[in-house]
C-alpha cells in the first residue's frame, strides 16, 4: 500500500460472495448478537431470519457455548492430531457419535463444510481402492448442488456461477438432474408429491459410464444453498436404493441440515434414509469456531484401517483438526442442544412455521413458496433482463427494516435459530410480508 489504511477502512477486505464495490457503498455492518438478534454498528436490532448464515442453530452468544471457548483459550490453546491427541477432541468425537444416525460410529474433524466435503469424496476413492475396486474413481454430484468451494466439491456441485470461470476442476465427475419442478409441486407442503422418479437419473449416469467407474453419489439432503429445493416424497430413498445395487458409495451432505433443522439430529432421521457418508458442519459449533465432521458407517472406516497397525490409516487431515477450541465449543454447542431439546425443538415449531410461511404465496411476484421443518423460501418471478434483482432488493429492504434474511437468485430462504418462539415467527413474517408488498 501507498498510504496506511485506517483501521475501520473497508477497502482491505476482499469480501467472499459479495459484490464488493457495491457493499462498501452502503455497507450493511453487525457490531454484536445475543440470542435472536443481531445489533448493527449503528444500534439497530436485527432479528436474525438465517441462523447466520445457516449455522447458529442455538441463537447468538450462548453461555455455555462463551464459557467452553473461553476456558479452553486459556488452558490449551494448540494441539495437533496427526500422531498426538487432546482430550477434548475425543470428548468432541464421542459426544457426536452418540447423536448420530445408528451405524455412524466414527467422525473425522476438519474445518469446514468445504473441507467436510473434500474430506469425504477422498474418503469415498480410498474405500473403493481399499477394497481392490480402484477402477471406481467417477464422483456423481447433481445439478443445483452446492457442496463448497474446493475443487472437489465445486466439481460435483451443480451452481453454474459457482462453476464457470475455474476450468476444468476435477476429472470425471458427473450429475444428476435437479428436482424443482414449479409446474407440478410450487407451494407444496413439506415434500412434493411429484418427482420421486428423478432418482432413476442414477440408472442413467450407471449405463453411460458403468458403475465399476462409479465411486460415490453425493447429495444434499435438502438443496439449501441453492434456493431451498426439497426433495420429492420418496426420491431419497429411491436413490440409496439404486446406489446400494451399483455398489455405489451415498454421500449425504448434511453441512446445513445436521443439527436440529428439520425436527431431527439429522435429515437422515428425518427422511429415514441410511447413507455411507455425512457431511456436517455449521452447527456443529453453533457457528463459532471453525469446525466440520465426517461420519463415517462403520464398514466405511473399517475397510481404511486395515492394514498393518503401525501404517497410517489415511494420507488426509488438516493443521486444525480436532482443533482444542473448536472441540470445546463443540462440546460446549452439544450441551446447549441437550440443555435446550434443540434438535428436536423444530419439529414442534415445524406446523406453525409451515403455517405462517404461506401466508406470503399470494404477495406480489411470488411465484412459489416452500418449508420442511425450520426451513423457508419465497421464490420470486426474475425481472426481464434482470435476475436476482428482485430478491436482493427485498433483502437490503428487510435489513432495513430489522430483519435477515439470505438472497440466493431470485429465492429469499429462511431459516431461523431453533430457539426462535411463535411471536417470533409472527415477527418474522409480519417484517417480510410488509418488505413484499412495499416491493416491485
Amino acid at each position: 500500500m501507498t498510504a496506511q489504511l485506517k483501521t475501520n477502512a473497508l477497502e482491505a477486505f476482499f469480501m467472499p460472495f459479495t459484490a464488493n464495490r457495491q457493499f462498501k457503498q452502503a455497507p450493511r455492518l453487525l457490531a454484536s448478537a445475543k440470542d435472536m438478534h443481531y445489533s448493527t454498528d449503528d444500534g439497530r436490532k436485527v432479528l436474525d431470519g438465517t441462523s447466520g448464515l445457516w449455522c447458529v442453530n442455538a441463537g447468538h452468544c450462548r453461555p455455555k457455548i462463551v464459557e467452553a471457548i473461553q476456558k479452553q483459550a486459556a488452558e490449551l490453546d494448540f494441539a495437533g492430531t496427526f500422531q498426538m491427541g487432546h482430550p477434548k477432541a475425543f470428548e468432541a468425537a464421542s459426544r457426536l457419535v452418540n447423536i448420530a444416525p445408528q451405524g455412524f460410529d466414527h467422525v473425522f474433524f476438519t474445518n469446514s463444510g468445504s473441507e467436510s466435503v473434500e474430506s469425504a469424496l477422498k474418503i469415498a476413492l480410498a474405500y473403493h481402492r481399499a477394497r481392490g475396486n480402484a477402477s471406481k474413481t467417477r464422483l456423481i454430484g447433481r445439478e443445483r448442488g452446492y457442496h463448497g468451494v474446493n475443487f472437489g466439491g465445486t466439481a460435483v456441485g451443480g451452481i453454474a456461477n459457482n462453476r464457470k470461470v475455474f476450468g476444468n476442476l476435477v476429472a470425471g465427475v458427473d450429475h444428476l438432474r435437479h428436482t424443482h419442478d414449479l409446474a407440478r409441486n410450487a407451494f407444496s407442503k413439506g415434500e412434493p408429491e411429484h418427482g420421486a422418479e428423478l432418482a432413476d437419473d442414477l440408472e442413467r449416469l450407471v449405463a453411460l459410464h458403468d458403475a465399476s467407474t462409479i465411486a460415490a453419489v453425493i447429495v444434499e439432503p435438502v438443496a439449501c444453498s441453492t434456493g431451498v429445493l426439497i426433495p420429492p416424497k420418496g426420491y431419497l430413498k429411491r436413490l440409496a436404493a439404486i446406489a446400494a445395487k451399483h455398489d455405489i458409495l451415498l454421500i449425504f451432505d448434511e453441512v446445513i441440515t445436521a443439527f436440529g433443522r428439520l425436527g431431527t439430529p439429522f435429515a437422515v432421521d428425518y427422511f429415514d434414509v441410511s447413507p455411507d457418508i455425512v457431511t456436517t458442519a455449521k452447527g456443529i459449533t453453533n457457528g463459532t469456531i471453525p469446525m466440520g465432521g465426517v461420519f463415517l458407517k462403520t464398514h466405511v472406516h473399517d475397510a481404511l484401517t486395515q492394514g498393518p497397525e503401525n501404517a497410517i490409516d489415511l494420507f488426509h487431515g488438516y493443521t486444525y483438526s480436532g482443533h482444542p477450541m473448536a472441540a470445546a465449543a463443540c462440546v460446549g454447542t452439544l450441551d446447549t442442544y441437550q440443555d435446550e431439546q434443540l434438535l428436536t425443538r423444530a419439529s414442534t415449531l415445524a406446523a406453525y412455521w409451515e403455517e405462517r410461511v404461506h401466508t406470503l404465496r399470494d404477495l406480489p411476484h411470488v411465484i412459489d413458496v416452500r418449508n420442511i421443518g425450520l426451513i423457508g423460501a419465497v421464490e420470486f418471478a426474475s425481472k426481464p433482463g434482470a435476475p436476482g434483482e428482485r430478491a436482493y432488493t427485498r433483502f437490503v429492504k428487510a435489513f432495513e427494516k430489522g430483519l435477515l434474511t439470505r438472497q440466493t437468485g431470485d429465492i429469499i430462504a429462511l431459516s431461523p435459530p431453533l430457539i426462535i418462539t411463535e411471536s417470533q415467527i409472527d415477527e418474522l413474517i409480519d417484517i417480510f410480508t410488509a418488505v413484499l408488498k412495499d416491493s416491485d
